[in-house]
């Protein structure tokens, strides 16, 4: 069996050296740790990690839990997680929380028990409580995306959801619309909620009546928007526009809105949220807020590194959207 101390004897360093390089501590110089590398494959070495890990009580690595892997949207938040952390010299490990808040505490939990040095939890659905439980009680630094801690502000990474929200709403209703329909998330969720309220609250803003027959209960799936839209269509109730709120249920509207006759933007404009790469090429362009996750990401990994190293952390701000302006709307009835 290929050990360190070969390894170190084929780079021409010492043992110690070797160790440093692999777990990513210490002054290394450039030159040293390719030599080492350079070793490893020309021996075949492959370090035992997860016995360094039981020895120093350290993997070397940063867990990462997200609610689920589809769409392009957890995609630029791995790709990101990704870069970051493998620039640090450190490794990613990454696992599935399943969109349910037991799930996400067994996630969390196994990166822990892998002696993870610091774990990122991008939850939607476990509670305020449970959250604080874990940020006080487990062995590794936490840093949380996606949900408000207003107990542990430097702990978590947010998005202002409600505002965007707001803003997006607002923009119709300016635009002449006020007949305004909205296919929510799945209304269990923070998040979903959130952007409820920032619908309701631009009506309330411009003095105009919520109508809960304008609202379909969605899941964020293509097909929940295609059947939120027909339930609203099959209502009889008038709607100028549509707020889906997140780019998936959007495009399933669009094929509903379709079937029932409706033109886009001349008889309903419509406007998504997250902003997914396909947004722009579709037929019409969609409206839609972008949500900077990279930006967020970013911020919750360099914040998790600070807790490592023990340094003083402070709560970071909150992330706002920006509106994507395209061709999914026109404007309304009440245009001035």
């Amino acid at each position: 069996m290929i050990t360190m101390l070969d390894v170190s004897i084929r780079a021409g360093v010492s043992k110690a050296t070797v160790s440093r390089v692999l777990n990513g501590t210490g002054q290394v110089k450039k030159s040293t740790r390719e030599a080492v590398f350079r070793a490893m494959d020309e021996l075949g070495y492959r370090p035992n990690f997860l016995a360094q890990s039981l020895a120093n009580r350290s993997s070397n690595s940063i867990g990462l839990v997200v609610s689920n892997f589809d769409g392009p949207y957890f995609g630029r938040l791995l790709r990101q997680a990704a870069k970051q952390i493998e620039a640090s010299g450190k490794h990613l490990i990454v696992t599935d929380g399943h969109d349910t808040p037991e799930d996400e505490l067994q996630a969390v939990q196994l990166l822990a028990d892998r002696r993870c040095d610091a774990i990122v939890l991008y939850t939607r659905f476990m509670s305020e409580d449970a959250l604080m439980n874990l940020l006080e009680k487990l062995p590794v630094p936490v840093m949380v995306i996606n949900r408000d801690l207003p107990q542990a502000r430097a702990r978590c990474v947010f998005f202002e959801q409600q505002q965007a929200a707001f803003h997006a709403v607002d923009y119709l209703v300016r635009q002449g619309h006020r007949d305004i329909a909205c296919i929510t998330g799945p209304i269990a969720t923070p998040t979903a909620q959130a952007r409820l309220a920032g619908y309701q609250q631009a009506l309330a803003h411009h003095r105009i009546a919520f109508d809960d027959a304008r609202v379909a209960y969605g899941d964020n799936r293509v097909e929940s928007g295609y059947q939120g839209a027909r339930r609203l269509l099959a209502s009889g109730t008038a709607f100028s526009a549509l707020f889906a709120c997140n780019d998936d249920m959007a495009v399933g509207a669009m094929k509903a809105l379709h079937e029932g006759g409706k033109r886009l933007p001349q008889d309903v404009s419509l406007f998504g949220f997250d902003d997914e790469p396909s947004a722009a090429y579709l037929q019409p362009a969609l409206s839609t807020v972008y949500l900077p996750i990279d930006s967020m990401i970013e911020a919750a990994i360099s914040q998790a590194f600070r807790l490592i190293n023990g340094d003083k952390v402070q709560p970071l701000a909150p992330f706002t959207g920006e509106l994507k302006l395209r061709d999914s709307v026109a404007p309304g009835p009440y245009a001035g």
